[in-house]
């Protein structure tokens, strides 16, 4: 938890609103590998992180509510009566959709003030998203006692990116955010939503983020694109998703879809036998085959499920003729963002400073790296 970034929210708060807030730091999320599955009711590896959303959050004595931005210096004000998406509305659209679907479920709210700020990079997927939803409505549970259970909280903050953002996003961003544990990944069945915590401790290894800087236009209409496809597949298979599914289904009815579509489905049903392979490799210490498999995901995202891009291509790459990486794989929802990468952390910085140097000459613009921990999940803070 970055101790600097709360007291600057507290801070920020007070100074505008001159009472004392409640806190709330809510973090974003890695993912070992699992990508494009949880909506698939498949499996999942994520984790979260140590760089997070702070929400500073307490009732209002006017009949309007205030939102300040303080990394983006913007202030929103709304009531809380007939709220609807906001067309390019940006962060505007997580914080009132919240609001919008806890009001749905019949709760009453009054006007309140935030003022929240966080050092997730944005576009980076890491989830800053779901971490504002459920940091806001971690924040609102807080502080209008609404006795909500995290699971019912990060329901809420899916909504509010379906309805209000416009983004089918599965449940794995939010549920990491929301359950995290410290050193911690989490095996997570999107079918079930149970998960169960696997100890991370590559000893001699750590975790690297490479931020390509880019994040394409056409990501989100590709997102909900490939969610069609896979839940027409679905049906085509008469089952409820394609965790259901193994290959052997898949070639039954190939003649009946596009060669396209084919390789986006076996992706799939390919990635959730690698979470789980993951799972043992990790168990048993073999993080060398665990590299490898990370490979092999990546590879499927951008031959099969057709969601890269170049500068993330050239980073695995990069990171595959390094003596001192293991493994690496492009992260998120796809077409810019991060790889994520297992790295020998005695030559970590000769290989992040060779990569960048590589990317710079390649692409004519910087990578960003960051070294990462693995976190506890959203929760009040006191300073």
């Amino acid at each position: 938890m970055n101790i600097t970034l709360v007291k600057n929210i507290e801070n920020h708060y007070k100074a505008r609103f001159d009472n004392e807030p409640i806190l709330v730091n809510s973090p974003g999320r890695i993912n070992l590998i699992g990508e494009h599955t949880d909506y698939n009711e498949g499996f999942v590896l994520p984790a979260a992180i140590n760089k997070s959303i702070v929400v500073a959050i307490g009732k209002s004595d006017i009949n309007v509510c205030s939102v300040f931005a303080m990394d983006n210096k913007e202030l929103y004000e709304f009531e809380l009566n007939n709220l609807l998406p906001l067309v390019k509305g940006g962060w505007r659209n997580y914080v009132i959709g919240v609001v919008a679907e806890i009001q749905k479920i019949g709760f009453t709210l009054t006007p309140f003030n935030v003022v929240f700020g966080g050092d997730i990079p944005q576009g980076a997927g890491l989830s800053s998203s779901a971490a504002l939803e459920n940091s806001i409505v971690y924040g609102l549970n807080e502080l209008f006692s609404l006795n909500l259970t995290k699971m019912e909280m990060i329901h809420i903050s899916q909504k509010a990116e379906h309805n209000f953002a416009g983004v089918k996003c599965g449940i794995m961003d939010q549920y990491t955010s929301m359950f995290g544990v410290t050193e911690t990944a989490l095996l997570l069945d999107c079918k079930t939503l149970e998960s169960t915590p696997i100890k991370i401790d590559f000893e001699g290894y750590q975790f690297i983020l490479i931020n390509s800087n880019v994040k394409h236009s056409l990501v989100d209409a590709a997102y909900n694109d490939r969610r069609e496809v896979c839940e027409g597949v679905a049906r085509l298979l008469k089952m409820n998703a394609l965790r259901e599914a193994n290959e052997e289904d898949l070639i039954r009815i190939k003649e009946q879809i596009s060669e396209s579509d084919y390789q986006k489905v076996l992706y799939v049903i390919q990635e959730n036998n690698r979470v789980l392979e993951a799972v043992k490799l990790i168990e048993s210490g073999n993080i060398v085959e665990l590299g490898n498999l990370l490979f092999e995901s990546h590879y499927g995202l951008q031959y099969q499920f057709d969601v890269s891009c170049d500068e993330l291509n050239f980073l695995v790459e990069q990171a595959k003729e390094s003596q001192y990486v293991l493994g690496a794989r492009m992260m998120g929802g796809g077409f810019g963002g991060c790889t994520i990468n297992i790295v020998e952390t005695e030559n970590a910085n000769a290989f992040t400073g060779k990569i960048s140097t590589l990317y710079r000459n390649t692409f004519g613009l910087d990578c960003s790296v960051y070294s990462i921990e693995l976190s506890q999940g959203t929760q009040t803070v006191s300073i």
